[in-house]
């Protein structure tokens, strides 16, 4: 310790001022000592004895004088009124408390208190002086806590001017159990209303407490002057009989499991609230009170929520009483908490845990929070049946491998991509059912990703899911085995189709080659008969090969620059050459419009190839349906959405409108002529190529129109 510290702590005193004289004597010191500040607390009778002795007004003038902040408070009430108004122009300011008991005035470095008898108007004969500093600041604290309580002394003027009618509103925190007990009889017995919700402690603590008061009160409901009572509660098999009493009485009651955290009454003016459990009745020792309007609003609120969503006591007790018990639907609003619950379920299950994820994203979070340890525990140690339904992703691959590595006893099986749903569903041995909403399947942790939890012990929901989890299940397991089927089918199709491709091209090369060494005009026919079946089934393969091709995605494009005019005129020509080798030459004309687009070269970016199949696809299409009339295609540049529509319209039969919606699925015919793959591969390689294709029956009611469009190339 330092010499001037030293000495700071030997200056530092308490003492006891004996007689009235040296009372006021030390006040007036205590004054004329003061630098920046001096807070005084004073009971209802010191404002007159302030102003009335003209040493202590002095002293008061004199601190003014020097900027000495001057804050004064007490009691203001009807006799003082007068002399509280004086202070007001002389003290910088001046606030009212109720209940003032007590005096005492703090400095920067001294504590001085005149201790008087309450309601004795005279100088105190004794006060307690200190200036330890420890003393000073528990001082000063005290003060501060007093004055952030304290009301401004113009209101209470007014209040007082006003006969007190105005209502002053406060909240306040009661810390005796006795005094509790009286306040929640007096908030009880002013009500015109009043509502309760409580846990079932807090129901045997009304009931000890209250239970004939309210009983008043609902004598005066029965006059028409309240109201009535209502309790909300958790009603179980240990306070069952205990509702049953506050039924009978007349108390509306209304069952809630999840009950708020806080028990609270309320009447129509006023709160009374607690975080007290209430185990057994057990007294209550803290209640917060308040009239404030804020409040009021806010628990009515709750309780109005509370009451609205609570089950009828009586529908609770028949329940109770025939050993069933009602189901509980709850709305989890943390996901931190839903997904707790969730996992905390599994990990106490002992029969069966059934899951769906929303995404393979969902199911990858849960990896790394532990997930697959825990459903190896179910597995391994209590022989729980695991089984997990999860929809294809990116992720699924790799977390799947760790998986099986994890927990091999668990099922778990990857669902076509289009299950994504936004909800995760978990059914735990067919008794809890939790319901995870996915509200950002970005975010990489779980508890940023999940939104709402809803938790559910009902038997008619819980088997509900669990019929769409099986069926989905069965579903997925069918779907497996489709896919093998049909991945056969595309392999045994393929190697056909090139074992038929192989023989082929000899085939009809021989063929053409006999044809032209021959001279006889009927076997020239029939050479003609079998190379135009050999090219079909030429056709035919390459179709088959075609879709093989889209199918397995591996259809190869060979973009490049060129003009669509070109390839149209091209096919047009091949088409008109073989309306000319059949009976439709002079009665079915095809034409290009307008026929300027001839000189207009349209150029685009695609396989030159196959776009060209894809108008001879269609125009073989036209021709096939269209005995007379015409076939016109158009192209149409569209310079401002920068695309090409090209469109092949004709007078034939049209479209029949059983196949309309599936016409470029495959084998949508009922044609004899085909086999329904043209223009699924037309479609495929329209789109494959940035476009797309369409078709319509024409307005007239006479033939249909195909349209495809094709971006235009910069």
């Amino acid at each position: 310790m330092t010499v001037s510290e030293t000495s700071a702590a030997r200056s530092e005193k308490t003492e006891v001022v004996h007689g009235s004289e040296n009372v006021i004597k030390r006040e007036l010191r205590f004054f004329s000592k003061a630098k920046s500040r001096i807070d005084t607390c004073m009971d209802h009778t010191r404002p007159s004895l302030a102003l009335d002795i003209e040493s202590i007004k002095k002293s008061f003038l004199e601190a003014k004088k020097r900027n000495v902040k001057l804050r004064y408070l007490t009691e203001i009430t009807n006799t003082n009124v007068p002399y509280c108004k004086q202070l007001t122009s002389i003290v910088s300011e001046l606030r009212h408390l109720d209940e003032i008991r007590g005096n005492f005035m703090i400095s920067e470095t001294e504590y001085l208190a005149p201790t008087i008898t309450y309601k004795e108007k005279k100088i105190a004969s004794l006060a307690i002086y200190s200036s330890v500093r420890d003393t000073v600041e528990h001082q000063q604290y005290l003060f501060d806590t007093l004055w952030s309580k304290s009301v401004s002394a113009q209101r209470r003027f007014q209040e007082i001017e006003e006969g007190e009618t105005t209502t002053r509103f406060q909240t306040k925190l009661i810390q005796d159990a006795n005094v509790i007990v009286q306040e929640i009889s007096r908030l009880s017995a002013n009500s015109n209303d009043l509502r309760s919700c409580l846990t079932s402690g807090g129901l045997r603590y009304s009931y000890e407490h209250f239970f004939e008061l309210k009983k008043k009160l609902l004598q005066r409901q029965q006059e028409g002057t309240h109201k009535g009572i209502r309790y909300i509660t958790n009603i179980d098999k240990d306070n069952a009989k205990l509702a049953k009493i506050f039924v009978d009485a007349g108390f509306q009651i209304r069952h809630m499991k999840n009950l708020p955290p806080m028990s609270f009454g309320l009447s129509d003016t006023e709160i009374a609230a607690t975080i007290e459990k209430m185990e057994g009745g057990r007294m209550v020792q803290s209640l917060l009170l308040s009239n404030e309007p804020a409040y009021i609003q806010h628990f009515s609120s709750i309780f109005d929520e509370l009451w609205n969503q609570g089950i009828n006591a009586d529908d609770r007790l028949r329940n109770l009483e025939e050993g069933s018990d009602l189901a509980e639907i709850e709305i989890i609003q943390n996901p931190r908490e839903g997904i707790s619950r969730a996992w905390n379920y599994v990990r106490n299950s002992k029969h069966e845990v059934l899951c769906i994820f929303a995404t393979a994203n969902a199911f990858w979070r849960q990896t790394r929070l532990g997930l697959l340890e825990l459903l190896n525990e179910a597995t391994e140690q209590r022989a729980v049946d695991v089984r997990i339904l999860i929809p294809a992703g990116e992720r699924l691959k790799d977390t799947l491998t760790q998986a099986a590595r994890i927990c091999p006893k668990v099922d778990f099986r990857v669902a076509e991509e289009s299950l994504q749903t936004r909800i995760t569903i978990v059914l735990v041995d067919k008794k809890n059912c939790i319901i995870i909403e996915l509200k950002d399947d970005t975010k990489e942790s779980s508890f940023f990703a999940a939104g709402l939890a809803t938790y559910s012990n009902s038997k008619s929901i819980i088997s509900s899911y669990a019929s769409i989890f099986e069926s989905l299940w069965k579903q997925n397991e069918l779907y497996e085995q489709l896919k093998t089927h049909a991945k056969m089918q595309e392999e045994f199709i393929n190697v056909a189709a090139h074992e038929l491709r192989t023989p082929i091209q000899p085939i009809l090369g021989l063929t053409e080659l006999l044809r032209i060494q021959i001279k006889d005009v009927n076997q020239r026919k029939l050479l003609d008969i079998a190379i135009r079946n050999a090219r079909r089934l030429q056709r035919l393969t390459e179709d088959i090969l075609d879709v093989t091709k889209i199918e397995t995605k591996s259809l190869v494009l060979k973009k490049e620059l060129f003009d669509l005019n070109e390839v149209i005129i091209d096919e047009i020509s091949d088409a008109n050459n073989q309306i000319s080798k059949g009976n439709k030459v002079n009665r079915l004309d095809i034409k290009l419009e307008p026929k300027g687009h001839r000189h207009e070269p349209t150029l685009i970016k695609a396989d030159r190839e196959r776009i060209g199949q894809v108008v001879s696809n269609l125009l073989s299409n036209a021709i096939k349906f269209t005995n007379e009339g015409s076939i016109s295609v158009i192209i149409d540049k569209s310079k401002s959405a920068n695309e090409v529509v090209v469109s092949i319209k004709d007078t034939g039969s049209g479209l029949d409108p059983d196949i309309l919606s599936r016409l470029f699925s495959k084998f949508a015919t009922k044609s004899d002529k085909g086999t329904g793959l043209g223009l699924f591969i037309s479609k495929s390689i329209i789109e494959a190529n940035g476009g797309r294709i369409l078709a319509e029956n024409n307005v007239s009611g006479k033939g249909a129109t195909f349209t495809f469009i094709l971006p235009i190339s910069d």
